[in-house]
């Protein structure tokens, strides 16, 4: 992955992150959620949530396929990395995530987002109130990966 396809996958995730801000912040003040209280979101808060569980699995998506092995190249880590582990352990070790198992539980959450409860909203509040927990960690572990990367990219040319 040569630099400009490094800031390629960094622009699709700060889209990303961007839009889950926003979700966020406009449903922060439900949270956290009792499952009594799914009963009373609007359509519009429903909309919301599915923009929040999107944008969540979506950033999600972008960076372990795409921005964290550009790290990797970015920083022209030597060896290779056959298992998705092994990269998160190496970004781990050379401080571009704070921790592997962190995001392992991020992979975890937009999986469990992929089953769907509706008749269970105990299962649906509990999944949301970690979700959003695990939204802030997310965004943080982004501008984490940015600010590491940003003493490997080059410069914008003027």
């Amino acid at each position: 992955m040569n630099h400009e396809a490094f800031e390629g996958s960094l622009d699709i995730c700060e889209r990303h992150a961007e839009r889950l801000r926003w979700a966020m912040g406009t449903l922060k003040h439900r949270f956290p959620v009792a499952p009594e209280d799914l009963a009373d979101f609007t359509p519009m808060d429903l909309a919301v949530v599915d923009q929040f569980v999107i944008r969540f699995s979506k950033l999600q998506d972008a960076m372990g396929a795409r921005l964290l092995p550009g790290v990797l190249e970015l920083t022209q880590e030597p060896g290779e990395f056959p298992a998705f582990i092994d990269k998160l352990n190496r970004l781990e070790k050379i401080g571009a995530i704070r921790s592997a198992a962190q995001w392992l539980r991020f992979r975890e959450m937009r999986n469990q987002f992929s089953h769907d409860y509706p008749d269970d909203p105990d299962i649906q509040a509990s999944l949301l109130n970690k979700a959003f927990t695990l939204g802030e960690e997310l965004l943080a572990a982004l501008e984490h990966v940015k600010s590491f990367s940003s003493h490997y990219r080059m410069p914008p040319q003027g």
